[in-house]
């Protein structure tokens, strides 16, 4: 028998969890370098050398890679032979615990983002438990851990499907993609799971996130049995999409595609499709009762000489000054720097300030000509003004927008991805813009902020009102005044240049 000590595990679990807060997998890394030397489109060039220059700057830093520092998911494989020194605490409690640690670190702080009673108050835990657990016990004398900090933002795309038996898991997934728009923050992973029942399916889907990026090794071996197959077809079918980063048109979409799969009934074959965000965090150790586990921080010298530049053709906005007038020139596509006071909100400010309109209240900040910025930062440490500080998907925000736009007076939005037909529709109608920031460059993103204050509803937390004072904040105009829309016309070009150089090279 084997006796691991309960302290190792929460040590452990604390400490991969401040690991991958700031250390992508260099698998990933490695990967998301060969897109970008790869990449043929500006745009998603653009973006992509963002999320790689934030990745460096966060493992110098060792702050958050993404302000959403996620929903911890764990996978605990206990061996037979294991016993533990203490039994007062189930291994979800030494979980929850180790996540407790983690998050509440004055060092590194990391953004709670688990709200209770959550078809109810949804009031936030405030230290990002409970963690979600998968238990299994194994055969051997070890403790085995995955761990991930899941973002909403790419979780929130999930999708699930009861197939018929002869259906098609590609076509179905080639079909689901482009509904899932770009909130899951592409270039990333997909997992799928395949088989069991709904909810096994589920767990394969997340647990198939776990493993390192492979495909291109798969690609030159070629594959060996059906599901390597298919994870090639759905690999190629889906970056033929033409999606490509941040949803903005591009050649990579995918970095790689996962299966995991388990025997299912006769009538039924249930697919799970959950995707990994550019801020893909995990880590994997093994206990064995001879301590904590060692987790080798990577070197510096292992990321790519990528740097995020700004283009000489980059429009400089002074935030304080710019009228409904002066944004009428700003084109789809166009490099804005935003300089100035940006005021922003996110889903419970927006919903609360709804209410107030609604009612005829008085809104404790003045929105008019102002801008809007969706996110909801990390805590600041030391000299900060603020912590790393992304936005979050834009999507969410529509339904308010209307009102935004009209009631309150607002006349720019800053946020993540897509925004839906509705919305580009408002945006058109008040000549208002939507500005897009790329998600998984949060700490980038804060390096512009030099001022921070909470403005209105601090008892939100994180989604509380602040006014930022920014500098140079990159930003492209992803819908503008004549609702000329990025993340529609991006893509659909971006496929049929595909397409022609696949019909070109016979593909």
């Amino acid at each position: 028998m084997t006796t691991i000590r309960q302290a190792d595990f929460i040590d452990s679990i604390a400490d991969a969890l401040q690991y991958i807060s700031y250390y992508h997998p260099l698998d990933f890394i490695k990967a998301l370098d060969e897109a970008y030397q790869r990449e043929e489109s500006e745009a998603a060039k653009n973006a992509i050398a963002q999320v790689l220059t934030n990745s460096r700057m966060s493992a110098q830093g060792h702050r958050p890679i993404c302000q959403d520092t996620g929903i911890v998911t764990c996978f605990v494989k206990v061996g037979m032979g294991v016993q533990w020194d203490k039994t007062d605490l189930t291994v979800q409690q030494m979980v929850d615990e180790g996540t407790r640690r983690a998050y509440k670190n004055p060092d590194n702080p990391l953004r709670a983002s688990i709200v209770a009673d959550p078809a109810g108050a949804r009031k936030n835990t405030g230290d990002n438990t409970p963690a979600v657990v998968h238990l299994d016990m194994v055969s051997g004398n070890e403790v085995e851990v995955m761990i991930a900090a899941k973002g909403g933002g790419s979780e929130n795309k999930s999708k699930m499907a009861m197939l018929n038996p002869s259906d098609s898991i590609a076509d179905w997934i080639v079909e689901t993609l482009p509904k899932m728009g770009a909130g899951w923050c592409p270039p990333g992973m997909l997992g799928i799971g395949i088989g069991g029942t709904a909810e096994k399916s589920a767990v394969l889907a997340k647990e198939s996130l776990m493993e390192s990026v492979d495909i291109h090794e798969l690609i030159e071996r070629g594959p060996q049995n059906a599901e390597e197959e298919l994870r090639l077809e759905i690999f190629n079918r889906v970056n033929a999409l033409g999606i490509g980063a941040q949803g903005l048109g591009g050649l990579t979409t995918v970095l790689d595609v996962k299966i995991k799969s388990l025997p299912t009934h006769a009538a039924s074959k249930p697919v799970t499709l959950i995707p990994n965000c550019a801020a893909t965090r995990h880590v994997h150790f093994t206990l064995d009762g001879s301590g904590a586990a060692d987790l080798t921080p990577p070197k510096l010298e292992d990321w790519p000489d990528v740097t995020f530049e700004l283009g000489d053709d980059a429009r400089r906005v002074n935030l304080d000054e710019v009228t409904k007038e002066d944004i009428q020139d700003w084109k789809m596509g166009e490099t804005v720097l935003l300089s100035g006071k940006l005021l922003t909100g996110r889903d419970a400010a927006h919903k609360r300030i709804k209410g107030m309109l609604d009612n005829g209240e008085e809104l404790p900040v003045d929105f008019n000509n102002r801008f809007i910025y969706y996110v909801g930062p990390v805590d600041p440490v030391g000299d900060e003004v603020v912590g790393p500080a992304g936005p979050t998907t834009s999507t969410r925000m529509d339904k308010f927008t209307d009102q935004m736009l009209e009631e309150a007076g607002i006349i720019g939005m800053v946020g993540k991805a897509e925004r839906g037909p509705e919305a580009v529709e408002s945006i058109r109608k008040h000549k208002a813009v939507y500005l897009m920031a790329v998600g998984g460059a949060a700490y980038l993103v804060a390096k512009a902020i030099k001022k921070s204050r909470v403005v209105a509803f601090e008892d939100l937390g994180m989604e509380a009102i602040y006014e930022f004072e920014v500098e140079d904040m990159p930003v492209t105009v992803a819908v503008d005044s004549d609702g000329q829309n990025a993340h529609t016309q991006g893509p659909a070009i971006w496929k049929a240049k595909i397409a022609d150089l696949n019909e070109k090279l016979g593909a």
